[in-house]
Order: C-alpha cells, then sequence, then structure tokens
C-alpha cells in the first residue's frame, strides 16, 4: 500500500468512526474466506459493516475522535464491525461468535464509552431500533383498539340476542 492510499484509507476510517454510533473490535484469525463474507452478508442486512485495516492505520484514524479508547484493543489480527444502531453490529458479531468460534469479540466503544465483552453482549440482548418503534406504535395503538372492541362489542351482543329470538320464533 503505497502513501496516498494509506491517506485516504486513513481519512475514510476517521469519517467512519466520527459517524458510526457503536463500534466492535474482534478478532478474525482463522476464519475462512466464506465465513468472512457470511459475516459481512450477516452484517450487512442489520445495517452495519464489516471492515479490517491495519493495526497502525486505524491507531492513527482514531485519534482526535470519540472512539480514541479502542486503539489499546488493536493487537493482532482484528477486524471492526460498526452501525449507526447502537445494537446492530454487536448483535450480529455476538450471534456469529456463537456459531464459529474462531471470531473472538475484544470489546467495543459506544459513543465515548469504552465497552468491554460482556458489555459488548448485554448491548447484543437489547431489541433493535426498529423492534423498539414497532413496540411502541403498538403501544401507542392498543388504546384505539381497545377503545374500537368495546364501542362494537354491545352492538354485535344485541344482534346474537336478536338471531337466537328469531330462530327460536321460526322453530
Amino acid at each position: 500500500m503505497d502513501r496516498a492510499a494509506k491517506k485516504q484509507c486513513v481519512n475514510s476510517l476517521t469519517d467512519v468512526f466520527k459517524s458510526a454510533s457503536v463500534v466492535v473490535v474482534a478478532h478474525y484469525s482463522g476464519l475462512n474466506v466464506a465465513q468472512m463474507q457470511e459475516l459481512r452478508k450477516q452484517m450487512r442486512a442489520a445495517g452495519g459493516t464489516v471492515r479490517v485495516a491495519k493495526n497502525r492505520l486505524v491507531k492513527i484514524a482514531v485519534q482526535g475522535t470519540q472512539v480514541a479508547l479502542i486503539s489499546g484493543l488493536m493487537r493482532g489480527p482484528t477486524l471492526i464491525a460498526y452501525s449507526d444502531d447502537p445494537v446492530a453490529a454487536p448483535k450480529v458479531a455476538v450471534a456469529f461468535a456463537k456459531e464459529h468460534d474462531k471470531l473472538v469479540i475484544l470489546g467495543g466503544t459506544m459513543g465515548t464509552s469504552l465497552l468491554n465483552v460482556d458489555a459488548v453482549r448485554s448491548l447484543a440482548t437489547l431489541p433493535s431500533l426498529d423492534e423498539l418503534r414497532a413496540k411502541l406504535i403498538g403501544l401507542l395503538m392498543a388504546p384505539a383498539s381497545k377503545l374500537a372492541q368495546v364501542t362494537t362489542a354491545p352492538a354485535s351482543k344485541l344482534a346474537r340476542v336478536f338471531a337466537v329470538y328469531a330462530r327460536k320464533d321460526a322453530a
């Protein structure tokens, strides 16, 4: 990699670290190409990205950003997974690590706080932003549907009573 490519890589990583809400760092030693492609595919489907970069370039890129704390995790063959949704990248990384023991999560960062392995796993158990939105909409819609059920219930009961009397008279 020549000097210009390294500079472009550092600038690209700096932009990523400034915009991502969560970054997960993991060792990927022992994963084959097909497994890495599967990890990238799963992460892309969840709205995240997996990237492998030289540790030295990552350490340069994180200087002056809010994720500067992860520079201590950048040792050995590491990858970074990041997303705008604070739950997406940890959820996919933890799920993939359960299936493939070669992926070892080292930690990460969310905002200005450094996350250890347990914090990343606990983030993975939280519902995603879309799931929370769906629950909130469901809670907001519940009173309206209950009100509709209550107002139509007496009319339907009355209709059933009339139907029973009509059958009784016909017999």
